[in-house]
């Protein structure tokens, strides 16, 4: 059998114009419900991956036992659907490390008037 005769499978085009930075930029849009800050500036955003016109985000909350949890997540999660080219988005919520008030962006600090 050559390589000729294997069948090779496409590699998928990456969506066109979604990057990290576009990732970033609309995640600044969501907000806890109880706090005037966004999710980023707030340092609840630890990681974001995108892959073949899906992205994946790991973030966490101010505390374990928030209400919002939920609509928080999804308010994330439709956010990042309205980007174009993206097709899949799955936010997790996790909870190493710990958030504490060290990881506001200084954006976020004028905000509260810290």
């Amino acid at each position: 059998m050559t390589d000729a005769t294997i069948p090779s499978s496409p590699v998928p085009e990456p969506a066109s114009g979604l990057t990290e930075s576009r990732v970033w930029d609309v995640l600044r849009t969501c907000f806890d419900p109880e706090i005037p800050v966004n999710i980023v500036d707030l340092g609840l955003v630890y990681d974001v991956t995108i892959g073949n016109a899906s992205v994946h985000v790991k973030m966490t909350l101010t505390a374990a036992g928030c209400p919002m949890s939920g609509v928080i997540a999804e308010n994330a999660r439709a956010a990042i659907l309205g980007l174009e080219g993206v097709r899949e988005a799955d936010v997790q919520i996790v909870w190493d490390p710990p958030w504490n008030p060290a990881m506001i962006t200084v954006e976020g600090r004028k905000t509260l008037g810290m």
